[in-house]
Formats: structure tokens, C-alpha cells, sequence
């Protein structure tokens, strides 16, 4: 190549950000916000507590978007070696929300879950932020533990005894959901590491056994799970949210029944702008919208790891793990919320990333999608020779 063409390579203008990445959460914030108020707008003008306004999710989802943006923006200012310095001390901080959260008086308990901190305008949800700080403590300890992944008990040990923690505090709010996501991201963040195939085999025996257990001692999870195997041998009971939602699905067809037209979504639906907010897209937009919703979210995902397998060409593992570690979660939680909807899988308390109402949820999506356009523009400026 002559000194020609490498000083117009030199002078060709590259985008200082990933746009594509950009315009994908744009798309599903937009989309998101569309359907909220879509399926909330009845219960709003119905409900005391929302003043009877029917615009009242919209403004505050509005508004959540709007915080979350400007998080967004002030996390993008950090570098990731601050990130990595923070992992620890975010964790910790994380794991005291999570405590504090589980003391009477000072947790908020809805339909019989302890999982908000009050804050007077809005509650936070410790188990959203534990999500993000599960990503960067994973992949700092994978970075710093590195040298040990060939040693099973050594390398295993410790993280195993902080989820063990991690997990207990959920399960006592209880929010099996959320320790499902996390203890997803703290795995595949250790596989993709190069840890040691006997953890992650002797894993794949323990786990399945230790929910089983879970399941079997608790009432209420077995009803979960038996609800979910068959929700129209008790349509009004156990199975009345899954059977509502398959309605929904069912009514959609392929081009749905138009914005604005679900019937589900009338008081029949529980939850319809929250952990149902698919069945109602199912409904008004049909699978076409639900395979278009899912193909934005492939797309986000594909994009994650490619900031990740371009962080690690560099050299800069930390990174590379916490796109990727970003990705799983994305891509786990968005399963799961699927799988719910569809009675593919039991019924959780886990929102649809970026799209489904919730404060805290958003807020840290958000944040997330910050630090992932952080690490895409550190590889850019690495890739032109400019200081990070």
C-alpha cells in the first residue's frame, strides 16, 4: 500500500461511537415507551392511586428514559480502568442494598415481595443495579484470577461463596428471576474467561439439582412451576396471568388486532405494562412485532459481543468481558421475559430490557448501554493510535 492511500485512510472520517448500537436502543426505548403507554393507559385512567390520569405510566416512563439518558451520559464520561477499580466497592454497596432492602420498615413490600427501597418519588430496586454490578465484579475477578482458572477449588470457591450470598438475599425477597439473570452472567463471564471445563461440567450437574430443591421446598415455586405446565387446568387461579397471556398471543395472529386494540390488556392482563408487555405487543402488532421487537434485541446482542471480541483483540480483558457480560444479560433476562410470555417457561418477575416499565430497570439498562459505548469508543481511539 503506497504512502498515498494510507494518508486518505488516515484522513477518512470514522464515527467516534458505535452508530448502529445507538439507533438500536433508540428504537427499542421508542418502542418501549410506545407500548407502555399503549398497555397501561386503562389501568391509569381506572386507578385512584394515578389520579385517574390516563397519561400517568407515559409521563413517568418519560421520565425514567430521560434519567436514564442523562446516567447514561455521565457513566460514558468514566473510563473503564475506573470501572474496574469501582467493580469491588459497586459490588459490595450492591450486596448492602440487597440487605438493607430485607429490614422491615426500610424494604417495600408489593404483592408480597420485599424488593424496593422507597425513596419518596421513586422506589429503587437493589436487584436491578446487583445485575450491572454482577457484570463488572465478574469480569474483574476473572481479569485478577486469571492465573488460577486450571485450579477448580482455587478459582471457583470464592466466586461460588459470593453468589451463594448474592442468592440467598433474593431468594429471601423473594426474586428468583433476578438470580437467575446474575448467576447467568457471573457463568458465561467465567466460561468466556478460560475457565476450567470441570467447574463449569460439575455445574451443570449441581445446578439443575439445586433447583430442583428450590423448587420442591417451596409452595409457592412448586405452584409457579405447575401453573406453568398446564394454566387452563386453573385458569382463575394459579394459571390466570399464563392463560391471559397465550389469549393475547392468540388474538394477535400474525399483523395483530392494531395500536391501541388489545382487549387483554383491559383489566384482564396483571401486569401488562410491566412483566406482560410482549403479550400485548403480541396482540396489537402480532408476531411480526414480536419477531421484529426480538430482532432488535439479536442485533443489540451480536453488537455487545463485537465490542467485546474487539476489546480483547487489544488486549483489554476487562472490557472485553463486561461488553460480553452485558450481552448474556441482555440476552438471558430478554429470554426468560419471552419464554414467560409464551409459556415457554415458568412465570418471573423480570422485565423486558428497555422496554418494560420500571424506574430502576431502565435507569441501569441504560448505564449499561453507556459503558458499552465507552468500551467501543476506547477501541476506536486505540485503533487510530489516540490515547484512551
Amino acid at each position: 500500500m503506497n504512502a498515498a492511500s494510507l494518508l486518505s485512510r488516515r484522513h477518512t472520517p470514522v464515527a467516534d461511537y458505535d452508530e448502529v448500537l445507538a439507533w438500536l436502543v433508540i428504537a427499542l426505548l421508542s418502542i418501549g415507551l410506545v407500548m407502555v403507554y399503549s398497555a397501561s393507559i386503562a389501568t391509569a385512567e381506572a386507578n385512584k392511586f394515578t389520579h385517574y390520569q390516563p397519561t400517568y405510566f407515559l409521563v413517568r416512563h418519560s421520565i425514567f428514559i430521560f434519567i436514564g439518558v442523562i446516567a447514561g451520559l455521565i457513566a460514558f464520561q468514566m473510563p473503564i480502568r475506573g470501572w474496574q477499580k469501582l467493580a469491588p466497592w459497586l459490588f459490595l454497596g450492591g450486596v448492602g442494598l440487597l440487605v438493607l432492602v430485607l429490614i422491615p420498615g426500610i424494604g417495600k413490600v408489593v404483592y408480597g415481595s420485599r424488593r424496593w427501597l422507597s425513596l419518596v418519588v421513586i422506589n429503587l430496586q437493589p436487584s436491578e443495579l446487583m445485575k450491572l454490578f454482577a457484570v463488572l465484579y465478574a469480569a474483574d475477578y476473572t481479569v485478577r484470577r486469571g492465573e488460577l482458572r486450571d485450579h477448580l477449588f482455587k478459582a471457583f470457591w470464592p466466586m461460588f461463596m459470593v453468589m451463594a450470598v448474592v442468592g440467598a438475599l433474593l431468594l429471601l425477597e423473594p426474586d428468583m428471576g433476578a438470580f437467575v439473570v446474575i448467576l447467568a452472567i457471573a457463568m458465561c463471564i467465567l466460561w468466556l474467561g478460560g475457565f476450567n471445563l470441570k467447574v463449569f461440567a460439575g455445574l451443570m450437574i449441581a445446578l439443575p439439582l439445586a433447583f430442583a430443591v428450590l423448587i420442591l421446598s417451596s409452595e409457592y415455586r412448586m405452584k409457579r412451576v405447575t401453573g406453568f405446565m398446564d394454566p387452563w387446568s386453573d385458569p382463575y387461579g394459579k394459571g390466570y396471568q399464563l392463560s391471559h397471556a397465550l389469549i393475547a398471543f392468540g388474538r394477535g395472529e400474525w399483523t395483530g388486532v392494531g395500536l391501541g386494540g388489545s382487549v387483554e390488556k383491559l383489566f384482564y392482563l396483571p401486569e401488562a405494562h410491566t412483566d406482560f408487555l410482549m403479550a400485548v405487543t403480541a396482540e396489537e402488532l402480532g408476531i411480526m412485532g414480536v419477531f421484529a421487537v426480538l430482532g432488535l434485541f439479536a442485533a443489540l446482542v451480536v453488537r455487545a459481543y463485537s465490542i467485546g471480541r474487539q476489546a480483547a483483540f487489544h488486549e483489554r480483558n476487562f472490557a472485553a468481558l463486561v461488553a460480553q457480560g452485558i450481552a448474556v444479560w441482555l440476552a438471558v433476562q430478554t429470554m426468560i421475559n419471552v419464554g414467560v410470555n409464551m409459556g415457554v417457561l415458568p412465570t418471573k418477575g423480570l422485565t423486558l430490557p428497555l422496554l418494560s416499565f420500571g424506574g430502576s430497570g431502565i435507569v441501569v439498562n441504560c448505564i449499561a448501554v453507556a459503558i458499552l459505548l465507552r468500551i467501543d469508543w476506547e477501541n476506536r481511539r486505540l485503533m487510530r493510535n489516540l490515547p484512551a
